[in-house]
């Protein structure tokens, strides 16, 4: 849920911090107070475009930033797409600022992120609505999700094993669409495959010839140096100058020196000993030093040869993998791609078969989905048709329309998508004798809105959007829809966090945290700031929603009486 919003910077908002709590949250306030760029500014952390115009008059930039309380289990994928890491408390920080220059500045958990990634992530914190913003009903592609979403869970059961099963269909699909495609296109295949296989296998890798053929480029281009340190070497350890003994005399005169006392005591013995093996040691040494130097010999032409190889060798790495064990799969795969293709008669009468028997399972599937939606449709309509004649419009009819599309492509194939073969489209007939239009061409802003309320209650237990926005849908109802449409909040509100912009009484009465949004001016310059009410504010807030601005006696008794009535209805559990 959103528990903190900070706004700094945008149209007549200076800086205001709202602290949001659970249930149902009401803002109310005068026409003008500033409550439309609140939710203006909560559009902007779910990653919505905006107008450099809402830039506070004499500022150069503006930030939002929001702090969420998620379920890290909920949106772990999201996290891992995005690299994003979760805070071990369930808090999530979105902040956005921009410019006059039109720069974005967005972070995520203060990770640097896109507008397109707050956008993503917005869509499972926040759903909003409004009286010109119900864009999910008017778009007929999202009715199926709403119908699914309704659905019990032998349909998501169904679809998991659906989405399965298309995947194989569309696998196979696309092997022969290979094998049986254009004969040109298959001969330019085989051409391509032949040729990369030719060159690698021409080239005869050997298993890590490429470290091998390193370490001797690295020994010739610095022969010279290593045969001067072997020979310095092999002369101070071997065979000595003309003014100095080697190493090796030397070890050998201590070795005859020592002889002579090794026997007079235990520990003369054993040094006489150790410089023995000191001597054999050495001698190894000189021997091993001389082959080195003698087998180095400076050749330019096996140099030449060497970088030519090794060159050969980054040019195929570049090209199929990076290194010569992945060139050798790389050669592997084609091969069998290319045997496939050569040899595609049998295979490709062999995928046809394979494909009428998944199309066959994935038709079966498709038609057990349309059915399961059709009883799922069946119920939601007597379901919003008791809501809408809760709220008031007693003579609306919603007709979930469920088509199953039977029909084939130039190709003769089904038209098979992510939802199955299903159409869904919601008609609706707001008075009587009125036939069944879609909801686009009929249904009023404000008839839109309880629409969407009616679903959303219906919803409520099954819809994972934890906070639901919404922006004076209230406006053109009164009376009791007016109070309908208060309970319908409250009763969303035990499921979900709601935040309402509203002028109605009926539903500030509900709430369970009300807000308070005043314009004010001070030296020509006009703010707005953000109030939470205690119990005797929201009575006085109530009662100036009825009356206007002269609060009497009469207003504030009829505030307390709707304000009872609401606490009554909530601790009742009703709806």
């Amino acid at each position: 849920m959103l528990q903190r919003l900070q706004i700094q910077n945008i149209a007549i908002i200076d800086k205001v911090e709202i602290e949001l709590g659970d249930g149902l949250n009401v803002l109310t306030g005068e026409t003008g107070a500033g409550k439309s760029i609140i939710i203006d500014s909560i559009k902007a952390i779910l990653g919505e475009r905006l107008s450099k115009d809402l830039i506070r008059t004499g500022k150069d930039k503006a930030v939002v930033e929001a702090v969420f309380a998620v379920d890290n289990d909920r949106l772990k994928d999201i996290f891992e797409e995005f690299g994003i890491e979760p805070e071990e408390d369930g808090t999530l920080i979105v902040s956005r600022e921009f410019t006059l220059s039109g720069k974005n500045v967005c972070r995520i958990n203060g990770k640097m992120a896109t507008v397109s990634m707050l956008k993503s992530i917005g869509e499972h914190l926040i759903d909003i609505h409004g009286q010109h913003d119900n864009q999910s009903l008017l778009r007929t592609g999202s009715h199926i999700d709403l119908l699914d979403s309704f659905s019990d869970e032998s349909i998501h059961n169904l679809k998991s094993e659906y989405g399965k099963k298309l995947a194989e269909y569309l696998e196979i699909k696309n092997k022969l669409k290979l094998l049986s495609g254009d004969q040109n296109e298959r001969e330019r295949k085989i051409d391509f495959l032949q040729f990369q296989i030719d060159e690698i296998r021409k080239a005869k890798l050997k298993p890590n010839e490429d470290e091998e053929l390193s370490r001797q480029r690295l020994i010739l281009q610095n022969a010279e140096r290593i045969i001067s340190a072997l020979s310095k070497v092999y002369e101070l350890m071997g065979i000595g100058s003309k003014t100095e003994k080697s190493a090796s005399d030397i070890i050998g005169e201590a070795v005859s020196v020592m002889n002579d006392i090794s026997k007079l005591d235990q520990k003369y013995a054993a040094v006489t000993k150790r410089l023995e093996s000191l001597s054999f040691e050495v001698e190894d040494i000189v021997a091993e030093i001389r082959s080195s130097r003698d087998e180095i010999d400076y050749d330019q032409e096996m140099l030449d040869q060497i970088e030519e190889r090794l060159d050969l060798i980054y040019k195929l790495k570049k090209k199929y993998g990076d290194s010569i064990e992945k060139i050798k799969e790389y050669m592997e795969r084609a091969q069998q791609e290319l045997k496939e293709i050569l040899n595609n008669e049998e295979l490709v009468n062999k995928l046809k078969d394979d494909l009428k028997k998944v199309n066959d399972e994935l038709f079966i599937l498709a038609r057990k989905i349309s059915a399961k939606r059709r009883e799922a449709a069946e119920l939601l309509e007597k379901k919003i048709g008791f809501e809408l004649d809760d709220l008031e419009m007693k003579n609306a009819k919603l007709k979930v329309i469920v088509e199953f599309d039977e029909s084939t492509d130039e190709n003769g194939d089904r038209r098979y998508n992510h939802n199955g073969l299903d159409k869904v489209e919601f008609l609706i007939s707001t008075n009587p004798g009125e036939p069944l239009k879609p909801l686009a061409k009929i249904a009023s802003g404000g008839e839109m809105s309880r629409i969407m309320l009616a679903i959303k209650t219906i919803l409520a237990n099954v819809d994972k959007i934890p906070t639901l926005i919404f922006d004076e849908i209230d406006i053109g109802i009164s009376g009791k829809a007016a109070q309908k449409v208060g309970e319908k909040m409250s009763y969303i509100s035990k499921k979900h966090q709601v935040i309402s912009v509203t002028h109605l009484a009926q539903i500030a009465c509900m709430a369970d945290n009300n807000y308070y949004i005043e314009k004010s001016v001070h030296k020509q310059s006009t703010s707005t700031t953000v109030k939470k009410l205690d119990e005797n504010e929201v009575k006085r807030e109530v009662a100036r929603i009825i009356g206007g601005t002269n609060i009497s006696d009469i207003t504030l008794k009829h505030a307390e009486e709707m304000i009872e009535y609401a606490r009554k209805y909530k601790n009742n559990g009703m709806v």
